[in-house]
């Protein structure tokens, strides 16, 4: 007679003792963290009717500064389009800086430094910065997204040419081709379809994004919603919402089919 061992998954800590003390700590940080909040219940218990006075006022919603609407949502796709392009074109040159296998270390320092930056400030933040510089209005919101895209890509990017097969690279060197030769010839090939599809994901989360720095007044949909709501607008401001949301699902999709025939 065969007995049937059942493989059960180890813990991540092995020892009990330990596992209970983190676990205790954890819980225990957690009650105090809730505890010592500085909450007002009061003020908390007249936001619930505050928030069903927005929700009461937004409903149903109104359509009818369609134009307005459209002109916003267009400076959107506008500012999304045109900072998925300025961030691609930024990106290719700074991934091949910060690719530990093709680069120099001064130069891989500088191309690595460079994304961190921009990947150290959420983009509402930078969104502030920019229209404090160059004032309220599409340009902010373009040139706040095009640093979110380096960030990203050029990150990823980098990655993704530290990965590639380095015998095409060598056998462009061994024939004595230049470096500008060997990145066209036998890196770029490789990399280019995660370069198309990182370009494809980009300009839909700059779509997403625009929404949310023109709120601080860097141009687009969100700055018409942050003005519909100082006006109280709430049911204009849904519809604004609404359109926000089905222009993603439809970015989302196209994005993702073009994604699969590309796989």
């Amino acid at each position: 007679m065969t007995t049937q061992t059942v493989w059960r998954k180890p813990p991540f800590i092995k020892s009990p003792t330990v596992r209970w003390v983190v676990y205790i700590a954890i819980a225990v940080y957690v009650i105090g963290t809730i505890a010592t909040l500085p909450i007002d219940w009061e003020r908390t218990a007249q936001g619930l009717t505050r928030a069903q006075r927005i929700f009461s006022g937004a409903f149903p919603p109104s359509f009818e500064r369609s134009g307005l609407l459209i002109s916003g949502f267009m400076e959107s796709l506008k500012i999304a389009i045109l900072a998925t392009t300025l961030g691609m074109i930024l990106s290719v040159p700074l991934a091949f800086m910060a690719a530990r296998n093709i680069s120099p270390k001064p130069v891989y320092l500088i191309g690595r430094g460079t994304f961190i930056l921009a990947r150290s400030f959420h983009p509402v933040i930078v969104a502030i910065i920019f229209v404090k510089a160059v004032g309220f209005g599409p340009l902010a919101g373009a040139l706040t997204l095009t640093v979110y895209s380096v960030g990203f890509v050029a990150k990823l990017l980098a990655e993704r040419i530290e990965e590639i097969d380095f015998g095409q690279v060598e056998a462009m060197r061994s024939v004595g081709a230049s470096f500008f030769s060997t990145m066209i010839y036998a890196i770029l090939p490789q990399i280019m379809p995660r370069l198309v599809g990182l370009g494809i994901y980009q300009l839909d989360s700059n779509l997403r994004a625009s929404a949310v720095v023109g709120i601080v007044g860097a141009g687009g949909i969100g700055a018409t919603l942050a003005n519909a709501f100082g006006r109280y607008d709430y049911d204009f401001a849904l519809a604004i919402t609404m359109v926000i949301v089905g222009a993603i699902l439809i970015s989302e999709a196209v994005s993702g089919m073009i994604r699969k025939r590309m796989t």
